[in-house]
């Protein structure tokens, strides 16, 4: 089992118990527990849990950097910048999905404002809540499970909806991409909703500040091969460029 594959079952295990020991990890998962302690330790500089004498708990939506409130507010011009390139990319009569990011958000207040016949399906309360006052434009709220501390609904209750809709476009963020796992995030549920819903749309474009470029989460949704456009507000690297061109990814400068 690979690193993030194992921090994955943890997340997992303590989302179920909310608090667990590394001498129970260590049985149910046949690891180590330095192993296990290297883990913990590099989930906890993440933001993803607490460390306690002998094991860990799962923290408090409510406590962490990870709710939405305070993600809304970092690197917010970035976000701006990049939905204003992002919209650019929508055209009259298109379905397209907005995940529950705040960079979506940005997306889903500037389209709040156009007159544009579209149909957005998102899984971001926030989001639907600025789109529900245009008339142009049909809001479909996904279903799901509701954290503490979070305004995305999580987990796999509306997909049956996607089998009914062919949807153009999904713009989606993340809490961090690399070249070598994509897109990843660190919330178990989103994850898994959205492995499934990048697998049903025809286009997916990575809306990404550069603050989450080189950064890594718990899990991925999204290999390069699953991307199509790549907008940020930042040059990227000789690398980076190289490895987005072979894969055949667009890359947008959003300015």
């Amino acid at each position: 089992m690979f690193a993030t594959e194992r921090r994955n079952v943890i997340l997992e295990i303590l989302q179920e118990k909310k608090r667990i020991t590394v001498k129970d990890l260590s049985k149910m998962l046949e690891v180590s527990e330095a192993t296990l302690r290297s883990d913990l330790s590099s989930m906890e500089n993440q933001g993803l849990l607490t460390r306690t004498h002998g094991g860990a708990v799962l923290d408090s939506p409510i406590n962490s950097e990870h709710t939405f409130s305070e993600r809304k507010k970092k690197n917010r011009q970035s976000k701006v910048i990049i939905a204003k390139e992002a919209v650019k990319l929508i055209n009259e009569k298109d379905c397209i999905l907005l995940d529950a990011s705040t960079t979506a958000l940005e997306i889903a207040r500037i389209l709040k404002e156009e007159n544009m016949q579209l149909t957005v399906l998102t899984n971001g309360i926030s989001a639907a809540i600025e789109l529900r006052d245009n008339p142009s434009i049909t809001v479909i709220l996904l279903g799901g499970m509701l954290r503490n501390g979070s305004m995305a609904l999580e987990g796999e209750f509306g997909l049956n909806i996607l089998n009914q809709i062919h949807v153009d476009t999904m713009f989606t963020s993340a809490r961090g991409f690399t070249t070598e796992e994509g897109l990843t995030d660190f919330s178990v549920f989103e994850v898994e909703l959205k492995k499934n819903l990048v697998k049903r749309v025809e286009k997916v474009i990575a809306i990404i500040d550069h603050s989450k470029i080189g950064d890594n989460s718990i899990a991925s949704f999204a290999k390069l091969d699953d991307i199509d456009i790549f907008v940020s507000e930042n040059e990227v690297d000789e690398d980076l460029q190289q490895s987005l061109e072979q894969h055949q990814v667009q890359f947008i400068l959003a300015d």
